[in-house]
């Protein structure tokens, strides 16, 4: 076999992965994209702009409510930015982009950059594999039986009932991300912990100083809930259906299949799909996001069409399905998991 053909289907063989990798950047899909990423920022801004001057000229209205619910839609569009300076998708250059990121993260929506990068690079090494994926660490929801049978006290309710608890415990979950980060960078060694912490710690303040004052306590309470509820509610919506339900590796594999077979693709109509490319930030092509992780995201649809092909050649199975169909997986992945509380007393 020479270099340039395909790996017979089904071997194991990390010749696989170079071999796409070389066809990915002939194509130049890893090649910035500037263009992209300054109308992306633009765009974005102007929105917040406009979200902050309607919040501060409607004043007590309870129409505040209105605002917060875009201003969740805001902030996990800056997440998302977040995410793609994390990869090195807008700057190619590291100490770049991480200056970039804590001002995104930390300073614009309270999220310990630091911390959440350690995390997140943790995920991609090892997707879905327990015991070294940290999102599939066992907590308010378990990804295995032994997790379930291993749940204790309030948790075990929860784990109990989790596929249809999913969706009101995504509500805390942008408030437990700053939690985790915020005591993340109190007890870790990290570089800057100290700027990170001061960034968050203005977020925080600067926007609990305008909701107070700016707003009648109720109202201003009304509005946090909202708008933190939300957030998590978007963040867990987009993030959660990229690998729930998919294989959870407990042996060795090559990269290309670590990647491909712990993913799942979320795939749109002819006239919704690219309004879900938005909304998901990109990360509807989880699959090449995985297989190439500085790809920046207006590349991803076109590597799509490569990596599928090249998946059909080698005999890896690819899998896409609709938003619904990704949550209706990762919903029965939570049940099935969850079982053996339910065939004994919790």
């Amino acid at each position: 076999m020479t270099t340039d053909e395909p790996a017979r289907a089904g071997t194991r063989t990390a010749s696989d992965f170079a071999l796409l990798s070389r066809r990915i950047s002939a194509a130049g899909l890893l090649d910035p994209a500037p263009t992209h990423y300054v109308g992306r920022a633009l765009v974005l801004a102007s929105v917040a702009a406009a979200t902050v001057t309607a919040f501060v000229l409607l004043g007590s209205s309870w129409w505040q409510l209105a605002v917060a619910a875009v201003a969740a839609a805001v902030y996990g569009q800056i997440a998302l930015l977040a995410h793609d300076i994390a990869h090195r998708q807008v700057f190619r250059s590291r100490t770049v982009s991480a200056w970039a990121g804590r001002l995104v993260g930390n300073l614009g929506i309270g999220m310990a950059y630091g911390w959440w990068m350690q995390k997140h690079t943790r995920h991609h090494a090892d997707p879905n594999h327990i015991g070294r994926d940290p999102d599939v660490a066992p907590g308010s929801l378990a990804f295995t039986t032994d997790q379930a049978r291993a749940s204790h006290g309030p948790a075990r309710f929860l784990v109990r009932h989790q596929d249809a608890l999913f969706f009101p415990v995504l509500t805390l979950s942008g408030l437990d991300l700053r939690r985790a980060g915020i005591a993340g960078l109190l007890r870790g060694r990290m570089p800057l912990r100290r700027t990170e912490l001061a960034l968050v710690a203005t977020h925080i303040t600067a926007y609990l100083t305008a909701l107070f004052v700016l707003l009648p306590p109720g109202l201003a309470v009304a509005f946090l809930a909202v708008h933190q509820c939300l957030f998590g509610v978007y963040l867990g919506s987009i993030f959660a259906p990229n690998h729930k339900g998919m294989e959870m590796p407990t042996e060795r594999m090559d990269f290309l299949r670590k990647q491909v077979l712990t993913s799942r693709n979320v795939r749109g109509g002819r006239l919704t799909d690219g309004l879900l490319h938005v909304a998901m930030g990109g990360l509807n092509h989880q699959i090449e996001h995985h297989l190439f992780p500085s790809m920046p995201t207006p590349h991803q649809r076109r590597a799509r069409v490569v990596v599928r092909e090249f998946c059909a050649e080698v005999g890896v199975p690819y899998h896409e399905t609709t938003l619904l169909g990704s949550w209706a997986e990762m919903l029965a992945a939570l049940r099935a998991a969850a079982a053996p509380l339910r065939r004994v007393p919790a």
